[in-house]
């Protein structure tokens, strides 16, 4: 069997569940092995995202392992057996390999929130904003890279724009919208953007006012991705080395409590967009 030699975060995602549902079973991986008629080095390949797994196979594990959650059976299966090819694999090989995660997770989710208070959310930036993000970047990218990252920050708007769109919400403090990321013609078109795009039936965008009072989650910047079921959840936020992938129950349950205090600390929906209309007319 020829091995992965990168994994995606979908793949490993998969590998992380399988190996959980074991340790919930309380066996090792050489009786894991035992039950399917192989070796231990086979279920290692298979929980470190090394190797896939059949449906055959899958079912006979979570039936050794008593995991009598069809839903979550179900799902892992279609990650398992998932055969997609999107438009983000065109560049692999040349932007670093989370660029390619997110666009991923973003394409399965059944949801999308984001709480968001330095930064307009990726999949709502314009092309001149993004390109101001990625133009401040240490050391500076060359043109052809920093081109690339734009360019493919513009393709995720897909979720957003397909015939299907996936449900999404964004948060975002007033400190985002009034920093000038790039020059006044920029923010004033991003603001635009965010007005317009605030419309659609699908999206709701919540801002947080530099005014109100008690409000101390400044710190809880993330992109919270529905799964098919609520344990296939994950939390995406920015770390020191790049974005880091949360999806430990613990913390996903400590999340959803923490974007539920982020979004009821909001403006609805109607004031936010007249909110962001009056700062766009002080542009």
């Amino acid at each position: 069997m020829v091995l992965r030699h990168e994994p995606t975060a979908r793949q490993m995602r998969l590998a992380v569940e399988l190996r959980r549902l074991r340790d919930a079973a309380g066996l090792s991986a050489t009786e894991a092995a035992a039950l399917l008629g192989t070796g231990r080095v086979q279920i290692s390949h298979i929980e470190s995202g090394l190797a896939g797994v059949s449906e055959q196979r899958l079912r006979r594990l979570a039936a050794h392992y008593v995991c009598t959650d069809e839903a979550l059976i179900g799902a892992l299966i279609a990650m398992a057996t998932d055969r997609t090819r999107g438009w983000w694999e065109e560049y692999r090989g040349l932007l670093p390999t989370p660029f390619l995660d997110l666009a991923e997770l973003e394409h399965h989710a059944t949801f999308l929130r984001e709480a968001q208070f330095l930064y307009i959310p990726g999949p709502l930036q314009t092309e001149d904003y993004a390109r101001a993000v990625f133009s401040y970047r240490v050391p500076e990218l060359p043109e052809e890279e920093l081109e690339l990252r734009v360019r493919h920050r513009m393709q995720r708007k897909v979720i957003l724009e397909s015939p299907a769109p996936t449900e999404y919400e964004a948060v975002i403090h007033e400190a985002a919208l009034r920093i000038m990321v790039g020059d006044r013609a920029t923010s004033r078109s991003q603001l635009t953007r965010l007005i317009e795009i605030s419309e659609a039936d699908h999206i709701t965008v919540r801002v947080i006012p530099f005014d109100l009072e008690g409000f101390a989650g400044a710190a809880s910047a993330m992109t919270y991705a529905g799964g098919p079921v609520p344990k296939l959840d994950t939390v995406v936020r920015d770390g020191p080395h790049g974005a880091v992938f949360i999806d430990s129950e613990g913390q996903l349950g400590a999340f959803r409590t923490l974007l539920r205090k982020v979004e009821g600390a909001s403006l609805d929906p109607q004031r936010s967009r007249d909110f962001i209309h009056r700062l766009a007319k002080e542009l």
